[in-house]
Order: structure tokens, then C-alpha cells, then sequence
């Protein structure tokens, strides 16, 4: 682009300035093409341009006319035939008199986002504009325009182009029988809806260029498809058709770009595609497809670019993919892919390779490392052994060969790989030395994780300029890199899970000066007073698991961007300051886990932003502040083991997203009474308030309110918090007799009740039979009296009951012997009396569940019933005395399996949460944004143009 009026001189004929064309023999300007000329300001009514009433073509595409109106003396061209105003910034409402242009043959509107097209304006468009060919509207709103008036445009109509206009409504499915149509583009207008027809309306159809991308059509793509002889672009992204892709695809000889991903696509891919030999963009990711790829894509000689990602692909990758003499972008990542990759290859020229997340295995083939235009290779995330090859040339920017089981160490030609920015080699079993001669070179490197791997520091200063994100965590290194000193522009900092020892050097608060976001300690063997960092730009601060001594400075007020802060699990010490809980960016403030003392700062700010408060394990005192009732977006609050006093906190009932309430071993006393609101504690899944002073009746009317512990759909609820990948929530529940950590996922589906060790009285309420979600019920050690309410047996998912050390009357309810998940139950100590039940669960329970109750007869106990013998044991305990029962295991393994299955499960929920983002989102991320900045850079408009 260039301003074209800036070599107009009026001193020359005007036919002969840049942009106007003349009529020969009458010198009429008819003609302007004034397209990207750097035009600016509005047209008013009274410009120049309206006199030039012989005009034919006029083309101000390109310009920068907002906030002008399309004014009403465009509709007084009379012999006007092309109109382009695209991506002007031309908006408000397109005047009426637009549709008295009755010679137009060529209408271009595009890309002006904020103009408006109207019904009647629209039907006058419709009904005089009868010599259209093309008409082109992108980008605008036509929101009112019912979609069964365009069959009613121009039967010369070539190009229709409305692309995002906001269409709504029910597409006819006669849409393709547009007589003369060669362009159709009417892609993302997500409420439009329609379905395909199944037989072809025109066999000869001259249709080239297909977008419906986003339309909600119902139904399969049907055979007729293959009728579109002439077709050469289809674009069907987020169709979602159902059932298979038609084996008619392959009729399609003249395509050349298909784009089928996010179409909900399953079977296998149609042999039939290899037939497609003229087609160079064949798009398939984010489908359900499965089997083998074929190998007749080997036919596809033209093909450019290829992207299979995210279906469930199984077998070998073909050779014949590797063959391909003309491909440039391979994308295979996120299938189920095996084996390994071939020897040798032959022609190949690509430029993009990923096939991460498969399961591909066996060494990594010279071919690899010796391609001359590679810029991309990710391999990560699948199954290869052996040592990593020697880099033949300089063209990669990204590579990832993480999460392998790569052996060896790094090869020295790495260094010669200047242009890269991409380095990802963690989790494998490479000993790497980080030292000056290899990664002095890569003056370009933005992100370098070599993380979960052995490495060794040559303690020597080297710079790297560029780099944003370094992850050397779970390493085995003892200190600090000293190269850190010169990392001007890092971002990210993580080096958790090390034998890092001694204080943290004052040069730490050097790095990434005006960059630092996110810095990440955690689990070393740091001592010392508390790091002195830049605070400025800090977000997120992870320095858990050490043994840092002494007071949070004051200069942590200056971390007006921190989110996350987690000091948890060293010997911090002092007063909590005032600014941390005064803050409205704050979202999670851990601080279990050391010695601080004093009341909790009183002035939580109205607006902030908590969602996560855990102070458990101090020696904090004092009462509540009612001003954490201003943290509307609380989830979590744990202030267990301290020695806060008062009374229940009734004030934090009003908090919608609370689910996690623990004042448990505290100095709270009193009656917890009724409820202040009408729906308190609405999300509230777990609460514990034992080992305190409370007294009087168990708070019924606040049961009757719990209902994320009713009905609720677990999948769902998991779902929707698996959404931090920075800091992952963890608490200690007690759970079936001992306590233990759950992490994110599980204070989540976790619901339990623990009111053990207070003083209440009186009678279980029966409503507590409708927490029907309840896993984990403990009201032992209390003066609760009367019966075990029957209702107790719809608590279906239950699997720990604890009410021991009371004064329980009565006999055990039947109905208790249904719970098919019960584990653990422990009904000591009280006065219950009659025959204890038989069957499923109560099977397996010992003579501890029931002691000290003088009343209660029959299995397990010595004691019989009713003056009769003493029973044998139940059939299934029987059997776990004999030889394995005819399914191959009883009880007894079950228990096991049982027992072993919440500890690997904890552990690995432990592992993945507590020391690590999730591997696979951050992977997905990165890569798929990296891919996404390639199709931007290839799909860029062109001004004046059309793609």
C-alpha cells in the first residue's frame, strides 16, 4: 500500500494520475481505484467524489474512513457496475439508496465490522440488484435477514461471500442450487443451522469454493458431495456431521484444500481419499477417526501440508507419508500410533513434523536430524529409547523430544542450532552437562526445560538474551545456575524438586527485572531468611517444602500482580501482613504449615479476588474476621490447627462458591444455631469443625441446605475444576480412621462431614439421610443420643461411618447393610443393642466396629443372640478361608485391591498436581499455538485482495 493521491498534481490531466481510469473518447472519469491509499477521516455527502456521475468502478478498499456512514450519494452512480468498501471502518446502517444501483455486478462491503444491514434495504438489494455476480458482505451484521431470501438473489449471482455476518436461522438445504454459484462462502455464522441435501441438484455445477464452516447442520455429510465435480476448496470446520466421512469424498479429483477438522468425523479415513491427487491442504484433526491411515495418501503428490492430529489413528505411519515429495507440514500428534519410524527415507523436504502423544517407539533414525529445512520436530510424549543423533543443519526452531525414555547425553552438535527457540527435552534419562561451549550459542532460545532429567552444572557465566522460560525442576542439581544472572527478559523460573541448599542468592532478585512472573522453589533444601526478589511483575511465587526461617518482609507488598503465594511447609514466623489479605489480585494464599502468630489481618478488601486461603498449622489466634465474608469467590478456607476462638462463623454461609470449610482442633465454642440466609453454604462438599468446643444440637436446618452433597453428577463437578494449572488445591481430611492429602480433583468429588470431638447433644437428624453425594461421615466422640435414623441407608456412595463414643441407643438399622461402598465403620462405645446385620459390607467388619455396646449380638461378636449357638461365619467369609473362590478372587483381595487403589491413586493425583503443571495441557498448548502462528502467517490478508 501507498498513498496514490500523494503524486496527483493539478497542473497534469487527471486521467493520468495514479488510481483514476478515463473513458478514451469522451474523457469521462470512469474509473477509481483508490484502494490501501491511507485514507482516512469520514466522506461527508458534499465531497468531490459524488460529482463524477460517469463513474463505473470505484474501489476504496483498504482505508481508514471510521467512524463514517456509508453516505446515501453512492446510490447516484447510475452506471456504477463495481463497488468495493471493504475494510474501510465504514458503519452505522447501509443506506437504502445502495439498492438503486441497479447496473452493479460487483458489490464488495467486506470486513467492516460495524455496519449494518436492515430487511427492507436488504429485499431492495435482492429485487433490483438483478445484474449482481458478485456480492461479497463479510464480516457485517445481518442478524435480521431470515436465510431463505437469498435463493431469491441474482441467477447470475458467481460469488456470494458472507462469511461471519451473524445469519440466524434455518439454512435451506437447497443452498448449492444457486444456478451460476462458484463461490459460496457462508462460514461461521454459528447460529445458523441446516442440513445437506442428499441428492444433487445441479450435476454440472460449477461450484469451486465451499465454506459452511461452523453452520450446525444435522445429520451425515451425504454421497452427494462427490456430484461437486468443479469443486476445489471445501471448508467444513465444526460442521459436526455425524457417522462416517462418504467414501464420495474421493470423486472430488479437482480439490486441492479440504478442511474437515472439528466435524465429529468417526470410522476410518476412505481409501478413496487417495484419488484426491490434485488437492495440497488436506485437514483432518480434532475427529473421531479411527483404524490404520491408508497408505493410498501416498498417491497425493501435490500435498503440502497434512494434518491428521487429535483422531484415534492405530498401526504404523506409513512410509508412503514420508514419501511424499512436495510435503512441507506433517502433523500426526495425539493419535495411538506404534512402532517404529522408518530407517530411511527418501525426497523428503519438510518443514513442520509433529507425532507427539503417540506411542511410537525404538531409536531415532538419522533421517531425523539430516533434513535441511526442518524448523519443527516434535517427537515428545511417546516411547523412543536410545540416544538423540547428530544435527547435520541449522534450521530447527522448535524441538521437543520430551517424555521419552532417551538415554545418553545431548549431542555437542546442538550448539549449532542458532535459529532455535524451542527446547524441550524433559523427562527422559539424559545426563546433561549445562555448560558454556553447548548452549552459549543459542543466542535465540526463548524456553529451555530439560526438567525430570540428570544435570549437571558447569558453574560457568554464559548469556542467554532471549529466554522467557526456564524449567530445570526435579534435576538433581545442588544450586543455583549462575547464567541466571544475565536472563534480562525471563518470564518463568522453575527449579522445584532439587537439592538446591543454603539461602537464596540476593542476585536472584536481578533476574527478570521488568519480566519475572512466575518463580517456582518449591520442595529444596532452602534455608534461611525469606528470598528478596522483583516483585513487581511477580504472579505466581511457589516456595513450599523448605526450611526458610524468620518474617515475610514488607516488600511483598510491592507484588501488586501476585496471584498464587505459597510459603506452605517451612518455619516462617511473625505476623501475617496486612497488604496480602488487603489485596484485590490475590488468589490463593497458603501460608500452612509454619509458626505464624497474631490475629488474622482484619481488613479482607470488598471485590478481591481469594479463591483459595489455607492457614492450617500455625498459631494464629483470636477471632475470625468478619471481613472474609468479602472474598466472594471463595472456594477453599482451611484454618485447622491454630488457636482461633468465638463462635461458629454463621457469616461465611452467604459465600456461593465455598466448598471447603476446615476449623477443625480450634478454641470455637457455643451452639452452631440456624441459618441467617435462605440457601446457606449452596457448594459446601466439605466441612470439618472437630476437635473444638461446640455444644447443643447438630445444626439440621443447615444439612437440609448442603446441597452439592446430594444428587450430584461427579464427571461434571470434576470437569469443571480441572482448570489451574499453576497451583492445584490440597488439604488433610480425615479419612476412614487416618488423615490424608487430597489434591484438586479430589476436594472436589470428596464429600465428608467431620464433627468429631465437640460436645454436641441429642439426636441425628434424619435429613442427613438426603446427602445422598456423602462419602464420609464422623460424629464420634460427642453426647448424641437416640437412634441411628434408617435414612442413613440412602447414603448409596458412602464409605467411611464413624459414630463412635456416644451414648446411641437402639438397634443398627438394616437398611445400613445395603451401602454397597461402606468401608469403614466404627459404631463403639455407645448403647446400642440387638442383632447386628448381616450381608455385603457388614461382612467384612471386625469385632472393633462394635465394642463396648453390652446390648448387640451375633457375628462378629462372641456374643449370641437370643440364647441360640454361636453362627458360623458368612458364607463369603467362608470362603476367604479356603481356596480361591470360582470368580478368582473374594474379599480379601478386594480390600486389597481396594486399599491399594486409594493409595496409588492419591499418589499419583499427588504427583501430578502437587509438584507439576499437567504435562499434556501445557504441551498441547504450546504446540498448538506454535502450529496456529504458522496458519496465521500463511492465511494473512493481503490489502485490497481476498484470500
Amino acid at each position: 500500500s501507498y498513498p496514490k493521491t500523494g503524486s496527483w498534481k493539478e497542473d497534469k490531466d487527471c486521467c493520468s494520475w495514479d488510481g483514476v481510469e478515463c473513458d478514451n473518447a469522451t474523457r469521462h472519469v470512469i474509473g477509481r481505484d483508490l484502494s490501501c491509499s491511507w485514507l482516512n477521516g469520514s466522506i461527508h455527502s458534499n465531497s468531490s467524489l459524488f460529482l463524477l456521475r460517469h463513474l463505473r468502478s470505484l474501489n476504496l478498499a483498504g482505508n481508514s474512513f471510521y467512524p463514517s456512514l456509508i453516505s446515501s450519494e453512492f446510490g447516484n452512480f447510475e452506471t456504477l457496475t463495481h463497488l468495493n468498501l471493504s475494510y474501510s471502518g465504514f458503519n452505522g446502517k447501509i443506506p437504502y439508496e445502495i439498492s438503486q444501483l441497479s447496473s452493479l455486478v460487483s458489490l464488495d462491503l467486506s470486513g467492516n465490522y460495524a455496519l449494518i444491514i436492515e430487511t427492507p434495504v436488504w429485499k431492495r438489494v435482492v429485487d433490483n440488484l438483478t445484474l449482481l455476480r458478485e456480492l461479497l458482505l463479510d464480516d457485517t451484521n445481518m442478524s435480521s435477514i431470515r436465510p431463505n431470501s437469498l435463493m431469491n438473489l441474482s441467477s447470475s449471482l458467481t460469488t456470494l461471500s458472507l462469511h461471519d455476518c451473524d445469519l440466524r436461522g434455518k439454512l435451506e438445504n437447497n443452498i448449492l442450487c444457486l444456478p451460476s454459484i462458484q463461490t459460496l462462502d457462508l462460514g461461521s455464522n454459528f447460529d445458523l443451522e441446516g442440513s445437506l441435501p442428499n441428492s444433487n441438484c445441479n450435476s454440472n455445477s460449477s461450484l469451486k469454493f465451499l465454506d459452511l464452516s461452523y453452520i450446525r447442520f444435522s445429520g451425515e455429510l451425504p454421497d452427494s458431495i462427490g456430484s461437486l465435480k468443479s469443486l476445489k476448496h471445501l471448508n467444513l470446520y465444526g460442521c459436526k456431521f455425524s457417522r462416517e466421512l462418504p467414501d464420495s469424498i474421493g470423486s472430488l479429483k479437482s480439490l486441492k484444500r479440504l478442511n474437515l477438522q472439528y466435524c465429529n468425523f468417526t470410522g476410518s479415513i476412505p481409501t478413496s481419499l487417495g484419488s484426491l491427487i490434485q488437492i495440497t491442504h488436506l485437514i483432518l484433526l480434532f475427529n473421531n477417526f479411527t483404524g490404520p491411515i491408508p497408505t493410498s495418501l501416498g498417491n497425493l503428490t501435490q500435498m503440502n501440508y497434512l494434518d491428521l492430529a487429535h483422531n484415534s489413528f492405530r498401526g504404523l505411519l506409513p512410509l508412503s507419508l514420508l514419501n511424499l515429495p512436495n510435503l512441507s507440514t506433517l502433523y500426526i500428534h495425539n493419535n495411538q500410533l506404534v512402532g517404529p519410524l522408518p530407517s530411511h527415507v527418501s525426497g523428503l523436504n519438510l518443514i513442520h513434523l509433529s507425532l507427539s502423544s503417540n506411542s511410537l517407539n525404538g531409536t531415532l533414525p538419522s533421517w531425523l536430524f539430516s533434513l535441511p529445512s526442518l524448523e519443527m520436530l516434535g517427537l515428545d510424549d511417546n516411547e523412543f529409547i536410545g540416544e538423540i543423533g547428530e544435527f547435520k543443519y541449522n534450521s530447527l526452531d522448535y524441538l521437543d523430544l520430551g517424555y521419552n525414555k532417551l538415554q545418553g547425553s545431548i549431542p555437542r552438535s546442538i550448539s549449532r542450532l542458532v535459529n532455535l527457540t524451542y527446547l524441550y527435552l524433559s523427562s527422559n534419562k539424559l545426563s546433561i552437562m549445562l555448560e558454556f561451549e553447548i548452549f552459549s550459542k543459542l543466542k535465540n532460545l526463548q524456553y529451555l526445560d530439560l526438567s525430570h532429567n540428570l544435570l549437571s552444572i558447569n558453574n560457568v557465566t554464559f548469556t542467554l538474551p532471549n529466554l522467557t522460560l526456564l524449567n530445570l525442576s526435579s534435576s538433581n542439581i545442588s544450586e543455583f545456575p549462575i547464567f541466571l544472572k544475565t536472563t534480562t527478559n525471563l518470564e518463568a523460573l522453575d527449579l522445584s524438586n532439587n537439592r538446591i541448599y543454603g539461602q537464596v542468592p540476593r542476585w536472584l532478585g536481578d533476574v527478570g527485572r521488568n519480566s519475572l512472573s512466575y518463580v517456582n522453589l518449591r520442595a529444596n533444601l532452602l534455608q534461611g531468611p525469606f528470598p528478596t526478589l522483583n516483585f513487581l511483575n511477580l504472579q505466581y511465587f511457589f516456595v513450599p517444602n523448605n526450611s526458610l526461617t524468620g518474617e515475610i518482609p514488607f516488600l511483598i507488598c510491592n507484588a501488586s500482580s501476585l496471584e498464587v503465594l505459597d510459603l506452605s511447609h517451612n518455619n516462617l514466623s511473625g505476623m501475617i501482613p496486612k497488604c496480602l489479605v488487603q489485596s484485590n489480585v490475590l488468589s490463593v494464599l497458603d501460608l500452612r504449615m509454619n509458626n505464624f502468630r497474631g490475629t488474622i489481618p482484619t481488613t479482607f478488601a470488598k471485590g478481591n479476588n481469594f479463591r483459595n486461603i489455607n492457614f492450617n498449622d500455625n498459631q494464629l489466634e483470636g477471632q475470625l474476621p468478619r471481613s472474609l465474608a468479602n472474598c466472594r469467590n471463595l472456594e477453599v478456607l482451611d484454618l485447622g490447627n491454630n488457636k482461633i476462638n468465638g463462635t461458629f462463623p454463621y457469616w461465611l454461609e452467604s459465600l456461593m462458591k465455598l466448598r471447603v470449610l476446615v476449623l477443625r482442633s480450634n478454641r470455637f465454642e457455643g451452639q452452631i444455631g440456624n441459618p441467617k440466609t435462605k440457601f446457606p453454604f449452596p457448594n459446601l462438599r466439605i466441612i470439618d469443625i472437630s476437635n473444638n468446643q461446640f455444644n447443643g444440637s447438630l445444626p439440621s436446618k443447615y444439612f437440609k441446605y448442603l446441597k452439592a452433597m446430594t444428587n450430584v453428577d461427579e464427571s461434571e463437578v470434576g470437569f469443571k475444576y480441572k482448570r489451574d494449572m499453576y497451583y492445584q488445591d490440597s488439604l488433610n481430611v480425615m479419612i476412614k480412621g487416618s488423615y490424608m492429602e487430597l489434591v484438586r480433583i479430589q476436594t472436589v468429588l470428596f464429600t465428608t462431614i467431620d464433627f468429631s470431638n465437640n460436645r454436641f447433644i441429642g439426636e441425628m437428624p434424619k435429613i442427613l439421610g438426603r446427602l445422598q453425594s456423602l462419602k464420609g461421615l464422623n460424629f464420634s466422640h460427642n453426647n448424641l443420643t437416640g437412634y441411628i435414623p434408617s435414612s442413613f441407608g440412602n447414603l448409596t456412595n458412602l464409605e467411611w461411618l464413624d459414630l463412635s463414643f456416644n451414648k446411641l441407643s437402639g438397634e443398627i438399622p438394616m437398611q445400613l447393610a445395603e451401602l454397597p461402598w461402606l468401608e469403614v465403620l466404627d459404631l463403639s462405645h455407645n448403647q446400642l443393642t440387638g442383632r447386628i446385620p448381616l450381608g455385603k459390607q457388614f461382612n467384612t467388619f471386625d469385632n472393633d466396629s462394635y465394642i463396648k455396646n453390652l446390648g448387640l449380638c451375633g457375628f462378629p461378636l462372641s456374643r449370641t443372640c437370643n440364647n441360640e449357638t454361636k453362627q458360623p461365619p458368612p458364607l463369603t467369609l467362608q470362603k476367604e478361608d479356603n481356596l480361591e473362590p470360582e470368580n478368582g478372587f473374594g474379599w480379601q483381595a478386594v480390600s486389597i485391591g481396594y486399599g491399594c487403589g486409594v493409595i496409588f491413586g492419591t499418589l499419583m493425583g499427588y504427583l501430578m498436581f502437587k509438584f507439576g503443571k499437567p504435562k499434556w495441557i501445557v504441551r498441547m498448548v504450546i504446540l498448538e499455538q506454535h502450529i496456529m502462528l504458522r496458519r496465521l502467517k500463511n492465511n494473512a490478508y493481503r490489502c485490497g485482495g481476498r484470500k
